[in-house]
């Protein structure tokens, strides 16, 4: 029965992966549900539905329009196996509970933001107030310990990206920002501050590989959302063995 209920995320994952990707690029267009279907940027045809199968589709089509042969970004495909994949280990890792929902919700707005910020370096608000009281509620359903963790979480996370804005003058987005104090409520203030190494981390090592192999050229503005979202993740599925090591380790 768990093998069925592992394949069942998996697929579920995969198919709101493709759901999130429309999200994210159409709430900034204010044309959510406006079109019955997607079109091509490029060639303003109506997709066919046989086109628009997660995943397989791109492949079939080798990453290009049917029509017109312009190139389909490669982040749709990767946004919705990633969020297969991930949906997959979350029902693998917490089983069937609360804390698997509250895992769902934070891949689910990890995929939309993805998209957003990757597309157009923006954290659109809508998306945190659509997620922020489904984070509450299941914040008092399964509160940290203390509860209060939540409140100092979210206050540090404030002043930690606060400085962080202010000594870098903009550097980062006031959507980082907001969307950091929410994830602070949900990790506490040791799984938002393991979030920010991790995240400050894995955002200096890719930027400066892909400086390296010139993909990114000195200066380019790059979203630091998807880092924030990489270490949230990790820290929520993994935080407690990492800063128990390291608690260990500092007594010794």
């Amino acid at each position: 029965m768990s093998i069925f209920f592992l394949i069942y995320f998996v697929v579920l994952g995969v198919l709101l992966g493709s759901f999130y990707n429309v999200v994210g690029m159409r709430i900034l267009e204010e044309r959510m549900f406006k079109t019955k279907r997607s079109i091509c940027p490029g060639c303003k045809q109506q997709i066919k539905p046989y086109d628009l199968i997660p995943i397989i589709s791109y492949v079939i089509l080798l990453g290009k329009c049917r029509n017109c042969k312009q190139h389909i970004s490669l982040i749709y495909p990767l946004n919705e196996l990633a969020t297969g994949l991930l949906f997959g280990y979350s029902f693998y890792w917490f089983g069937l509970g609360w804390d698997l929902a509250l895992a769902l919700l934070l891949v689910s707005i990890g995929a939309i933001l993805f998209v957003t910020d990757m597309r157009f370096l923006l954290i659109p608000n809508k998306i945190l107030l659509f997620f922020l009281p489904l984070f509450i509620f299941l914040r008092i359903i399964t509160p940290l310990d203390p509860w209060w963790d939540s409140i100092i979480g979210s206050v540090i996370a404030f002043i930690l990206l606060f400085l962080v804005i202010l000594l870098s003058r903009g550097g980062m987005g006031g959507g980082d920002l907001k969307l950091f104090v929410l994830l602070g409520g949900i990790l506490g203030w040791k799984g938002i501050l393991l979030t920010f190494i991790l995240a400050s981390v894995l955002g200096a090592v890719i930027s400066l590989f892909l400086l390296y192999i010139k993909v990114l050229e000195r200066n380019q503005v790059i979203p630091f959302g998807p880092y924030i979202l990489a270490g949230t993740l990790f820290t929520f599925f993994h935080g407690d063995t990492i800063i128990s090591w390291y608690s260990q380790l500092i007594y010794i």
